[in-house]
């Protein structure tokens, strides 16, 4: 290794600005996971695809893309064994590589065509160069920082930025429809694609890595090397491993839930008000979703909450206001309300500030969960406990959209005839809002339930974070105080005596 000072492993001061230069990934993010659960659907609806088709593409390339993010993170963890990682750092390596390829293929996906092969070949290509981001970005914090606070600087500036980028993908989307240009998709896609390229650079140079200390070296050499068969089965045991961490299981069930709640709302909003609604202009739905911005409001409120109310008052807080607005727009198709567009404008404001708070607040619980797993095993496991977070949402994101395009199909819907609430029949409204309804709030209804027995929060992780100090100092565990051994047995779901390994769990 050189001796030249290398920037990816120098730590800086963690402020506000520093969080924003490292949220501004999740431009591209959370604005692309937008444009899969509220765009793409639409949009290959508009070129004459059938529903079932439009659902597929999604549905199958997010199957691809996640068994591609299942033994990614392992990979990564491990990188910088080589030349490559030692240079550019085992996270970064990666997130510089995806942001020239994602440049390339972007802009490919809203080339007209009505051949939906087209779409689910480059659709694949996109989803895995952003997991080559994502995976290792999202383990950044855990690198960055072992502190709660500035962990939350940065995941909460995250989801502030990610919030930005959903409203900045509607917006703009909404704005072309408005002008009824005929290249709206494709225009739209040029715009997306050099805004989020800009962010991930400036996130990819204002970020940090774990220094390459001697002692970090020669633990990294000290592992065995695996063929290529033993990797795969170390891998899968690895991810398998980590549904023994209590607190995870809980964590990763009531952010499949959600999520996948807010992409099945997401996936149907545009059918449901163009074919239900009297009077909705194309424009409607991309207006509406371009009301995420208030979810930016409802982020920096969720910033001092997580600190001061903890992540069961925001899941509450959330999943209940956005099971009120379900229901309201229902009613609002169910009373054939006169010039609804206003008293939707007002349900959607009230959905997006939920929906703000949804998104928030599992990848600010997200950095907490590896030193619950360090407890357990002495390891060094983020990139592993963010692949099994992105494979799993990436798996129900794709059932959402392909049982939305299947269900529609079998109501009879024709995205080629039926293109407002005049040329939709009656019958196949009341199937779309039935749809639109049942899937978003069975799910988030199930988070809610959920979350109510959910124990990690700052409270909690001091006290675990305290204990494993005084483990690591050496510290015996007969020592252990009656409210850490609590703790820890409630985050870990195992008795006090198996935690903390004599030997590292590789």
């Amino acid at each position: 290794m050189s001796s030249k000072p290398n920037w990816v492993y120098e730590p800086k001061p963690i402020n506000i600005k520093r969080g924003i230069c490292y949220g501004l990934t999740d431009l591209m993010g959370g604005g692309w996971n937008n444009i899969v659960s509220g765009v793409i659907f639409a949009f290959v609806l508009s070129q004459g695809i059938s529903p079932a088709f439009a659902g597929a593409i999604t549905g199958i390339g997010r199957i691809f893309d996640a068994l591609f993010s299942l033994f990614f993170g392992s990979i990564t963890d491990g990188f910088y064994r080589t030349r490559l990682g030692k240079r550019f750092g085992r996270r970064h390596f990666f997130i510089l590589l995806g942001g020239i390829l994602f440049a390339v293929l972007f802009p490919l996906f809203w080339v007209q065509s009505d051949d939906w092969r087209y779409y689910l070949i480059i659709y694949i290509a996109i989803e895995i160069v952003i997991a080559m981001i994502l995976i290792p970005w999202e383990t950044l914090p855990t690198e960055m920082t072992n502190d709660y606070k500035l962990r939350t600087v940065l995941s909460g500036s995250r989801m502030f930025i990610s919030a930005t980028g959903t409203a900045i993908v509607f917006a703009v989307l909404a704005i072309l429809k408005h002008m009824q240009n005929p290249n709206a998709y494709l225009i739209t896609g040029i715009i997306w694609t050099i805004i989020f390229v800009v962010a991930i650079f400036v996130s990819y140079r204002n970020t940090w890595e774990r220094p390459l200390t001697p002692e970090f070296i020669k633990e990294l050499e000290s592992r065995p090397q695996l063929t290529m068969s033993e990797m795969v089965r170390k891998m899968v045991s690895d991810y398998c491993s980590t549904f023994k961490n209590k607190a995870f299981r809980q964590h990763l069930c009531i952010y499949l839930l959600s999520f996948t709640g807010k992409d099945f709302y997401s996936t149907m909003l545009p059918t449901f008000i163009i074919c239900c609604i009297q009077g909705s202009q194309q424009d409607w739905p991309w207006t509406l979703q371009a009301l995420s911005a208030f979810g930016i409001l409802s982020t920096l409120a969720a910033a001092k909450l997580m600190i001061s109310h903890g992540p069961k008052f925001l899941y509450a807080l959330s999943y209940t206001t956005i099971l009120i607005t379900m229901v309201g727009y229902v009613l609002v198709w169910a009373l054939h309300i006169s010039n609804p567009f206003l008293v939707l404008a007002i349900i959607s404001v009230f959905y997006q500030l939920a929906r703000g708070i949804l998104e928030f607040t599992p990848w600010n619980v997200f950095p907490f969960v590896p030193d619950i797993d360090h407890m357990m095993t002495r390891g060094d496991r983020a990139g592993i406990y963010a692949a099994v977070m992105t494979f799993f949402r990436k798996s129900t994101g794709a059932v959402a959209s392909w049982i939305a395009g299947i269900l529609l199909a079998e109501i009879g819907f024709n995205s080629k005839t039926m293109l407002d609430a005049v040329t939709t029949p009656s019958t196949i409204q009341t199937g779309i809002a039935i749809i639109f309804f049942i899937g978003p709030v069975v799910l988030i209804a199930l988070a809610l339930i959920l979350s109510r027995s959910f124990k990690l929060n700052r409270q909690t992780h001091e006290i675990l974070k305290n204990e494993i100090s005084r483990l690591e100092q050496g510290g015996s565990k007969k020592d252990v105080s009656p409210e850490a051994r609590l703790v820890t047995e409630e985050l870990t779901g195992h008795p006090y005596e198996t935690l903390w390994p004599e030997k590292r769990i590789l």
